[in-house]
């Protein structure tokens, strides 16, 4: 996929003045001044909005789209902390109180999928880990009721410290309607059982209870592992692997856990963290990966290049206003009037999630 780079505004300091230039991000201009040192600060693109704060610490977002008036769509945002919660906002960044889940013990990441057959009854779920209690939490969309019976334990029969310390959780559903829960922790083996994926389904009286299918994932033991994307429609499962890169792997269970790709393994300072996927056409888009420590996202090709999908190499890198990124969301399909390409999300570390236009993030010729 051919992309152009996306013209942004540079800032040129100097001791003597300040001038504006126009120019691509990531291209290089070497200039000198005989008395002043020369300072270029990219351009940083700034939120639509900011939600309302959380008690605590802001982690994670997900978004429910409502099939019937997009613009009801709500996100959902992890407040990380041992008495956290899921915190339910609208598309104007007000906190939803009344649907919004408190007294979690240390929820961490949170992800959405459609249409779970409960009590014969098609329901829309939100599910989070909740790491002190080592079990992931259930609710109904949208109104955010308990469908898990006080919680699934994960990772059961795992001993070592931290192997049962839940952090990330991506959900895939495939072509037959069968939903998965892919499961990380806060550190575990290097024999590439990292990831536990377990089958979610009802129990006859419209509880979610869990079955483990897989263990899978390569881990380097460097740091840890947090974020997990999933494609339902190209059918790959994408986690950081923190100072390392990103690991890509079949997210159906029958199709084997050989690793398909390893990439972003530079252009990060430090962490390479939030993942998100953005659909163009069908099965193409963008990849985007938060640089933690930059404030930063780095951008790459959902699709691959022409006779390889699973080479995804660094389109762009673009700064943003969320200071500390660690999760982030992001949707193409129309919202509102306001979010016409669909919406971004980011956290941000001061309790926060900011809310991003994506063709400011991706640029109106990427779109």
């Amino acid at each position: 996929m051919k992309v152009k780079k996306n013209p942004g505004i540079n800032y040129l300091v100097s001791a003597l003045s300040i001038v504006l230039f126009s120019c691509g991000a990531g291209d290089a201009i070497n200039m000198k001044e005989s008395d002043s040192a020369i300072v270029y600060i990219p351009q940083i693109i700034q939120p639509f909005l900011i939600t309302d704060t959380v008690p605590n610490d802001t982690d994670d977002p997900a978004i429910w789209i409502d099939s019937v008036n997009p613009a009801n769509s709500l996100v959902i945002g992890t407040d990380k902390d041992e008495n956290g919660g899921l915190y339910v906002f609208n598309l104007e960044g007000k906190m939803d109180t009344a649907r919004s889940v408190r007294n979690l013990k240390r929820p961490n990441n949170v992800d959405v999928e459609y249409g779970m057959a409960l009590k014969g009854k098609k329901t829309d779920i939100a599910v989070t880990t909740e790491r002190l209690t080592h079990k992931i939490r259930v609710f109904s969309l949208p109104e955010m009721k308990p469908v898990d019976n006080g919680g699934i334990p994960m990772f059961v029969g795992q001993t070592a410290e931290g192997y049962r310390d839940l952090m990330g959780i991506a959900l895939y559903k495939n072509e037959a309607g069968k939903i998965y829960a892919i499961v990380g922790r806060k550190t575990g083996p290097v024999d590439s059982t990292y990831l536990w994926q377990y089958e979610l389904a009802d129990n006859g009286k419209g509880i979610v209870v869990a079955k483990l299918v897989r263990k899978f994932g390569q881990y380097s033991g460097k740091n840890e592992i947090e974020a997990i994307a999933v494609d339902d429609e190209s059918g790959y499962v994408y986690y950081s692997d923190e100072g390392v890169g990103v690991r890509k792997y079949y997210a159906d269970p029958a199709k084997g856990n050989d690793e398909l790709a390893l990439f972003a393994t530079k252009d990060f300072i430090e962490d390479n963290e939030g993942i998100s996927i953005y659909k163009t056409v069908e099965k193409a888009g963008f990849i985007l990966v938060s640089n933690q420590q930059d404030n930063s996202f780095n951008i790459y090709p959902r699709e691959g290049i022409s006779g390889d999908p699973h080479h995804h190499p660094l389109l762009k890198n673009v700064k943003v206003a969320a200071t500390e990124s660690d999760g982030s969301e992001i949707t193409s399909l129309p919202l509102n009037d306001k979010f016409k390409h669909g919406l971004f999300i980011a956290m941000s570390n001061n309790k926060t999630f900011h809310f991003y236009k994506p063709e400011l993030i991706l640029g109106d010729s990427l779109l």
